[in-house]
């Protein structure tokens, strides 16, 4: 079992790196960090790769895209897995100036953000697994190339943690109590519908009258408990009344506490027919699909305030036949391609 300080400090370089991105000096911490054979999951359209592919299938052209671009972190937490695997967990967003296409997605020649959740496995003092999402849906809003249905929640540049203490270091005499909250939390809230109404799930116990629900671009973030219920999960359990994830299921979901902070991280950790109405816009046909939900949870007192989820929707489009960068092609293929053709932004 690692202690949490230990476990951050093993990545702190490469966040530092990324703080004031160039290639070298990211290079160099990729590969002070990552175990020679680290498996690296990114989010649809990256997909799997070797940690020695890592640099030039993903950040090579993210950092072609925005050549000032910065990492900001705003949460990192780390510890222990119920398997004894030390995990660290980082939330934030890549900033900059879009100056040229990133996966198609055409340039806006302003500062654009793109929140991660980010989690990574060690083992021997070395990154032997990362699984990530990147909120591409997000930059593809600010573009104004989104191809698909408008989000029910709120769209913003997701705020840190209102404690402004993401990046702290934590008592770890209240991280079993956060952990057991959550866990709680999570297996009323898998007892609807199957097992009774929305009066099961006990949300006035878990969640406080004031909390947040900061969700994925093309959700978006909620506000109280009648503003998840509304804009997130009425028409998530209409469509998916028969998921399972988290506590419940055969898929394997890593949780850890570090303080009033809990995370969870899987691939996939989630699993679901497409029935009922149908979700995001795509109608339902009975299909099974799988979903990756990288989660931050804070807990303040004895209830939860804020909630940070990033779900990989477009791998769910995907595996429903939905291509949604062809969309965005065909939606986008009037606007003039290439790079901003002027000096913009702060210099590389």
């Amino acid at each position: 079992m690692s202690l949490p300080a230990h476990l951050k400090s093993l990545i702190a370089p490469l966040r530092a790196a990324m703080a004031e991105f160039s290639e070298v000096g990211v290079r160099a911490a990729l590969n002070s960090v990552l175990a020679d054979d680290a498996t690296v999951r990114l989010s649809h359209p990256l997909g799997e790769m070797s940690g020695a592919e890592f640099y030039d299938r993903a950040y090579a052209p993210l950092l072609e895209a925005m050549p000032d671009l910065e990492r900001r972190d705003l949460i990192v937490v780390a510890g222990n897995d119920g398997d004894g695997g030390g995990w660290v967990g980082c939330m934030g967003h890549y900033m900059g100036t879009f100056a040229a296409p990133f996966l198609d997605i055409p340039p806006t020649g302003h500062l654009a953000h793109m929140r991660y959740h980010e989690f990574y496995r060690i083992e021997g003092d070395r990154v032997v697994e990362m699984q990530a999402i990147w909120d591409l849906p997000e930059l593809m809003m600010q573009a104004g190339a989104w191809p698909m249905v408008p989000s029910l929640g709120r769209e913003f540049c997701v705020p840190a943690p209102m404690t402004q203490d993401g990046l702290s270091e934590h008592d770890p005499n209240v991280s079993q109590a956060s952990h057991d909250l959550v866990i709680d939390m999570l297996t009323h809230l898998s007892r609807h519908p199957s097992e009774g109404g929305p009066e099961i799930m006990q949300a006035e116990r878990f969640w406080h009258p004031r909390m947040n629900w900061y969700g994925p671009a093309g959700i978006g973030t909620a506000r109280g408990i009648a503003g998840f219920r509304n804009w997130h999960q009425i028409p998530f359990l209409k469509a998916l009344p028969d998921r399972k994830g988290g506590t419940t299921g055969t898929l394997n979901s890593h949780f850890f506490a570090d303080g009033n902070f809990v995370a969870v991280t899987g691939w996939p950790n989630m699993q679901m027919s497409v029935t009922g109405d149908g979700w995001l816009g795509i109608a339902p046909a009975d299909q099974k699909i799988t979903m990756k939900s990288l989660d931050f949870w804070r807990v303040e007192g004895d209830r939860i305030r804020e909630n940070w989820v990033l779900v990989d929707l477009l791998d769910v489009y995907a595996q429903l036949g939905v291509d949604v960068f062809a969309r965005l092609r065909e939606f986008n293929k009037a606007r003039v391609p290439g790079r901003i053709p002027f000096p913009i932004g702060a210099a590389r």
